[in-house]
């Protein structure tokens, strides 16, 4: 076993974990953070995109003990207060799900996008998104949610990043 110390969605924690846990499973199995989805486990979809140290990676990609001393933000760390992150609320607004397997990842990658450039074009979008597969829609509307999300001004960053003065 191996001692790590994080911040997740704004709480420390500390655990004792063996060494080829993965995020995503310390994540789910640990903390009860079940939004961050496994999908493939081969980084392949992208259904597991969470937010390490304010970049946004495949956590069936990364064990948990590399996250050590490490700041994660999951889909549940973005709404703040009862209010859905822009990004998340572009989504709602705009359909930009069916199934919502993919949703959560999707968002994670579509705000790291946004975070990265703020008025990004149809192709930037659909090249930020690359490496999340969404299985149901077409991306139109996922297209349209990010396209809506960045006339929102959702390139701010996330309710918990604005809370640790803009620091991610």
């Amino acid at each position: 076993m191996t001692r790590i110390n994080l911040t997740v969605d704004g709480a420390t924690v500390a655990d004792d974990v063996e060494p080829r846990m993965l995020l995503v499973q310390y994540l789910r199995e640990k903390l009860g953070k079940t939004g961050t989805v496994i999908g493939c486990d081969t980084s392949n979809c992208g259904a597991c995109t969470v937010h390490l140290d304010g970049t946004s990676v495949k956590s069936c990609n990364v064990l948990a003990v590399q996250a050590d001393g490490s700041e994660v933000t999951t889909i549940e760390g973005l709404a703040q207060d009862g209010r859905l992150h822009p990004v998340q609320e572009a989504f709602r607004e705009c359909h930009g799900l069916q199934c919502g397997f993919c949703t959560p990842g999707m968002i994670m990658q579509s705000v790291d996008l946004l975070k990265d450039n703020p008025d990004p074009s149809e192709e930037e979008i659909r090249l930020g998104l690359e490496g999340n597969l969404c299985r149901c829609t077409g991306y139109h509307n996922i297209v349209k949610s990010v396209q809506h999300a960045a006339s929102q001004g959702a390139a701010g960053g996330s309710a918990v990043t604005q809370a640790a003065g803009g620091a991610q």
